[in-house]
């Protein structure tokens, strides 16, 4: 694979160009997310809730790259939801990173119950404004938020990040997120290792001489979905995205979108993820005491 393919751009609608294979760092050392900085990846996912946004400044800064050829992507978390709150959590993003800018900034859930997205939104929009932040986006944001978002305040969101996979399609926020311009992104693209168990996708990588991860993300790439694949195996982190000496017919893209279902989430719903999330929190605390 060359790296000018891993390093193909998509154009968001302010004009920023995105690379389109992000590399997920969760749970991933400093070592190794150097390691894909020098191999080709240049848009570097994170989020203050990984709890390792010093790390990834730390792996940046060691790669050797330049700051305008690395593609910072970080989110905010729930707990920091609010226009005050919003403007010192980036802050604080920034300063673990070592960055005075940010490329894509991005509402990590919407917590509907919460209400304050829409303030949120316009802390990121001043932070955007000012130039601190290169493009502003969402992630787990269905239509109907979007469209607050569109009637309440002055930017539409450029990027939306969702769970997106063969066996969860949300096929929905996808032709929205066309019809408005805003670039979706897809995390869990191989739905945890499962697409390497499925009939379909199995046939079609033998068909090919691929993995079934290599289909799937092949499948996305032709949906013009930009990617998030994650691994803590070199050797898979390239195969992932070995992706460009094949392409996949009408016929065989249409066989992987029929195995769709609204049951095959395999991440949290963004309607009830923070109500969820708060009883673990208080279940954990009364066990504590």
């Amino acid at each position: 694979m060359k790296y000018g393919e891993l390093k193909e751009k998509v154009t968001l609608s302010n004009g920023v160009k995105m690379p389109k294979f992000g590399f997920g760092t969760v749970f991933i050392n400093k070592e190794l997310i150097i390691w894909a900085l020098k191999n080709g990846f240049q848009n570097i996912d994170t989020a203050s809730d990984y709890d390792n946004e010093a790390e990834v400044g730390k792996a940046i800064r060691s790669c050797g790259l330049k700051r305008d050829e690395i593609f910072i992507t970080t989110k905010l978390w729930n707990s920091n939801q609010g226009y005050n709150k919003t403007l010192r959590a980036f802050e604080c993003s920034c300063k673990e990173l070592g960055v005075d800018y940010i490329d894509l900034y991005l509402i990590h859930w919407p917590c509907p119950n919460y209400n304050l997205y829409i303030d949120t939104w316009r802390a990121m929009e001043k932070l955007y404004s000012d130039g601190y932040i290169r493009a502003i986006g969402v992630s787990n944001f269905l239509p109907e938020w979007i469209e607050r978002i569109a009637r309440e305040c002055k930017i539409l969101p450029m990027v939306n990040q969702v769970e997106y996979h063969p066996f969860y399609q949300q096929r929905e926020i996808l032709d929205y997120c066309r019809e408005k311009g805003i670039q979706l992104e897809a995390y869990s693209p191989m739905a945890q290792g499962k697409v390497n168990d499925n009939i379909v996708i199995q046939r079609l990588a033998k068909k090919y001489g691929k993995n079934g991860n290599q289909i799937t993300a092949r499948f996305l790439y032709q949906e013009d979905i930009c990617i998030i694949p994650r691994s803590t195996k070199k050797e898979r982190i390239l195969n992932n995205v070995d992706i460009f000496d094949f392409y996949l017919t009408e016929e065989e893209m249409q066989s992987i979108r029929m195995l769709s279902s609204p049951d095959g989430r395999i991440g949290m719903d963004p309607r009830t993820f923070h109500e969820l999330r708060n009883l673990k929190q208080q279940l954990a605390d009364k066990s504590a005491k």
